[in-house]
């Protein structure tokens, strides 16, 4: 990486810290919310997001929702791998960077946001005007007015560009004209002429986005937004660069901190040797962007998340070995990071426990992976020539079998100069998701969607009035059967049925859709379900079993009331649940998923390992303890920012609006909800655990039964006790004490009977040796010992050997159909260049099988049992010529 002679400094340099709060206060000064850095935001292409990480803000921007604030401003945690290959080899490219914004959703426009951004930037960090330059876009005259008649800059450093200077996500939606601030870094860094000759001398620290287009391709305006927004966004550590005045984002001083602890980690020292410089700056951004994931509680999985967080770890370690790093590295760089960032996050330090014991359990399993993983692929390039091609089966291997990132055998691959078949490597890979799917058909999302849109258009939401009753009266508004609105549905058919209003609930957070009935005057609906057709528009589905039903009807609604009531008892079991994993395994427990139906709930929930069996008891316990308590559970409707003042636990992906749900039990659990559930805790009846297992790495399952279910389930066990007892003769209180002594008895027999065929396989052994051949001085022991499981051939094997001073052994069975073969040589034999593999190969194949290569002891099979007299004739010739030889 180019190092260039540093321009004195104009300005007192500032430390990361400081640069947040100085830009925080200025826009709170200036009447905005100051939202604090939710969980991290993945920089997708696909995806708009907040500056609060968990909602869309597209909503907003286009004017479907109102927004909770009119201004914003954020310091907020972001991660993008999109450029993970050349993260190290550049000075400016990291995986995890923090973005300064300030957005304002229909209030000010340009004449704000651009003379608020140069006060910012020239008088709150101090920043030389002479050093600075601007950007817009080619056709915003009313951008370069404001910068040349308002703020007053010199009209030769504002440049006009076109792409460059026009924000748009890659996708539909909302975009704008953008305005960009660069900063000079002297002529030492390249070229004259601005942004437009060199945006390595000129770096960008700025950029004002005028989100007031839509489109609906990249580029190709179609419409304006119903109001003109603002979307800024600074790089911190960029603006670290210039205002700490090093060359680099990994010489900032929060990220060179974890660097300088990577350095004594692997014994190497930075900025000493290009190649391994590249290794320390992944640790330094690998090390931070790994802290981050596992403080937001992401775990190591293969998809979503889960999988970027498995990719920057196993990337981190990797380079840590190829520094030489012998110890687990990822426990100093989590401590390094919560040193450095520990006050502006102090979740990191909150966290830390958990967040090196998840990392460290991560990294140890890797490195076996890494271990296997390098011995395959170093077999397989062995015989390449330089340049050469790796076929994408061995990748695949390597992946499927191994668990080796693909990514990181390209990385592994470009290293030493080879290249992979990518093509088809993807080819197997393709061809091994459609063979998982092959039983599995469904419809794109977006284009159901988009026809439920046609369907039922002009619904903008079902009133759901389930929370407080089981029956009601509504109208019929749309009628929808094989995919076609339809004006009426007759007796027999099957129909997705719209109200105005409804107490059925739809399926959403886990809780299954409720089923009952609705009446009009001509006809009778039996639902079986209730699905979100659209967000918030319930579609009721099920049979007319009697009549006909019309679009405009008045209607009567009745809930299958005794089947909400499971469900709503598995509901709030299913939140003490979580509070008491929470509480007995530790914070770092979060949802996955869940299933809430009326027979039983489902919940998977991160976990780096299996529950113990005494955690599960303690599990089940505090929550039975509990629904015993007999808590009140209450519901309350209210602000997002409230909700989480409150503790209130949410989960990724899920979306909230500005008004949440939240359901209380008792004073210890706290959920953002919109299901149904009992009053209280002692409604739920007994919470029974009756299995926990893995769904996938380091995610747990766990199922339980509620109410009358676990009841029935307690009922099973003790009859099954009682069973128990009457077989061995006891009492229920002795039954441990009664198996224990049968399994006791029984291994005592167990062994009198081992022993009792040890004897008889060693006078087995004593007859064949006094019946067996001998070939200049040497013994030649065949047998054939039918029915015998290869086990025993080979205990009766190794009593034969220990039999013989000099000579070779062959026995072979046929079980139920299948040829077994086992082969020795003493080891005098063996030194003299006897094998028994290669006496057992000619056996082998006699029986249409293989085996074994063992020079000393070689075992062999195949599916012709029936030719096991000709395999062993054949091993017998075959040991006679070896030994006529010695």
């Amino acid at each position: 990486m180019k190092q260039a002679a540093r321009a004195p400094l104009t300005f007192r340099p500032m430390k990361s810290q400081e640069i947040r709060n100085i830009f925080e206060k200025f826009f709170a000064d200036r009447n905005h919310t100051v939202v604090p850095s939710a969980s991290l935001i993945p920089i997708d292409p696909t995806l708009l997001l907040t500056v609060a990480g968990m909602v869309p803000f597209k909503p907003y921007l286009l004017g479907e929702e109102t927004p909770p604030y009119l201004r914003a401003v954020s310091v907020q945690k972001c991660g993008r791998t999109e450029d993970i290959d050349i993260v190290g080899t550049t000075a400016r490219h990291l995986t995890f960077f923090e973005m300064l914004g300030n957005f304002s959703f229909g209030d000010y426009f340009k004449e704000k946001a651009i003379p608020w951004a140069y006060e910012l930037v020239t008088e709150g960090f101090g920043l030389d005007p002479d050093r600075l330059w601007f950007t817009v876009h080619l056709s915003d005259d009313e951008a370069a007015e404001i910068w040349i008649d308002e703020v007053g800059i010199d009209p030769s450093r504002l440049q006009r560009r076109d792409r460059d200077n026009f924000w748009q996500m890659g996708v539909p939606g909302p975009c704008g004209p953008s305005s960009e601030i660069f900063y000079d870094k002297g002529p030492a860094y390249g070229p004259d002429g601005g942004p437009a000759v060199d945006e390595e001398r000129f770096m960008e620290i700025w950029n004002l986005v005028f989100m007031q287009n839509v489109q609906d391709e990249p580029y190709h305006v179609i419409g304006d937004l119903p109001a003109k927004n603002i979307d800024t966004g600074a790089g911190l550590e960029r603006l670290a660069t210039v205002l700490q005045g090093v060359d680099s984002v990994f010489n900032t001083d929060e990220l060179r901190s974890v660097i300088a602890a990577a350095e004594r980690a692997t014994r190497t020292r930075f900025e000493a040797d290009e190649r391994s410089d590249v290794s320390l700056r992944i640790l330094g951004d690998h090390g931070r962007a790994v802290t981050f994931l596992i403080a937001d509680k992401v775990v190591p999985s293969n998809q979503g998340r889960g999988y970027v967080l498995r990719r920057l770890l196993r990337r981190a370690v990797r380079h840590a070995v190829l520094l030489g790093s012998k110890d687990n590295i990822l426990p100093t760089l989590v401590d390094a990071t919560v040193a450095a960032m520990g006050e502006a996050y102090p979740d990191l330090a909150t966290r830390k426990d958990a967040i090196l014991e998840m990392a460290e359990r991560e990294e140890g399993r890797f490195r076996r992976t890494l271990e296997s993983g390098h011995q395959l692929l170093d077999e397989a390039l062995e015989p390449l020539e330089d340049g050469g091609v790796l076929a994408g089966d061995v990748a695949f291997k390597l992946h499927d079998t191994h668990g080796f990132p693909r990514e990181l055998t390209e990385e592994i691959l470009n290293e030493r100069g080879f290249r992979l078949d990518l093509e088809e490597f993807e080819r197997m890979m393709a061809a091994q998701k459609e063979q998982a799917r092959a039983s599995f058909k469904t419809g794109d999302a977006a284009d159901v969607k988009a026809a439920y849109r046609t369907l039922v258009r002009g619904l903008d939401g079902t009133n759901f009035t389930g929370y407080d009753a089981e029956t009601g009266t509504a109208r019929v508004l749309a009628l929808v059967r094989e995919g076609e609105p339809v004006a009426r549905a007759d007796e027999g058919q099957q129909i997705e049925l719209f109200l105005d209003r409804t107490p059925f609930y739809a399926e959403s957070g886990g809780q299954i859709g409720d089923s009952g009935i609705i009446k009009t005057e001509t006809g009778i609906l039996e639902v079986g379900d209730t699905q979100l057709a659209l967000p918030g528009v319930h579609g009721h589905l099920g049979t007319v079993t009697a009549g006909y039903l019309e679009v405009d009807q008045d209607a009567e609604t009745a809930i299958a009331s005794i089947r909400r009531e499971r469900i709503r008892k598995n509901h709030t079991g299913t939140h003490l649940l979580h509070w008491a994993l929470r509480e007995v395994l530790g914070d770092h427990v979060h949802q996955e998923g869940s299933l809430v139906a009326e027979n039983r709930l489902r919940f998977d929930f991160s976990h780096y390992r299996g529950v113990e069996p005494d955690e599960l008891v303690g599990i089940e316990q505090v929550v039975n303890q509990r629904v015993v308590e007999n808590a009140a559970v209450t519901t309350i409707e209210t602000t997002k920012d409230e909700a989480e003042r409150m503790g209130a636990l949410a989960f990724f992906g899920d979306k909230y609006g500005d008004r949440v749900r939240v359901v209380q039990a008792g004073d210890y659990s706290t959920e953002f909800c919109g299901g149904t559930h009992v009053p209280s805790t002692g409604q739920i009846g007994p919470l029974v655990l009756v299995s926990e297992g893995s769904v996938a790495a380091n995610t747990r399952r766990v199922e339980a039964l509620t109410g009358v279910a676990g009841y029935e389930h307690l009922l099973g066990i003790r009859d099954q006790l009682r069973a128990t007892a009457a077989v061995l003769r006891t009492q229920e209180g002795g039954v441990v004490a009664a198996a224990q002594s049968l399994a006791m008895r029984a291994k005592d027999q167990e062994a009198r009977l081992a022993e009792f065929e040890t004897r008889a396989r060693s006078d087995v052994a004593g007859r064949m040796v006094d019946d067996a051949e001998s070939i200049n001085g040497k013994t030649l022991v065949i047998l054939n010992q039918p029915d015998t499981p290869p086990d025993d051939l080979r205990a009766l094997a190794f009593q034969v050997r220990d039999r013989l001073d000099s000579g070779i052994g062959v026995l072979g069975s046929n079980v139920a159909g299948k040829a077994a073969l086992i082969a020795f040589a003493t080891d005098d034999l063996v030194k003299s260049g006897i094998s028994a593999g290669e006496i057992t190969a000619a056996a082998a194949r006699v029986v249409g099988g293989g085996g074994s290569r063992d020079p000393e002891l070689a075992q062999a099979g195949g599916p012709a049992g029936d030719q096991i007299e000709a395999a062993l004739e054949a091993a017998r010739d075959a040991a006679r010529a070896v030994l006529r030889e010695v």
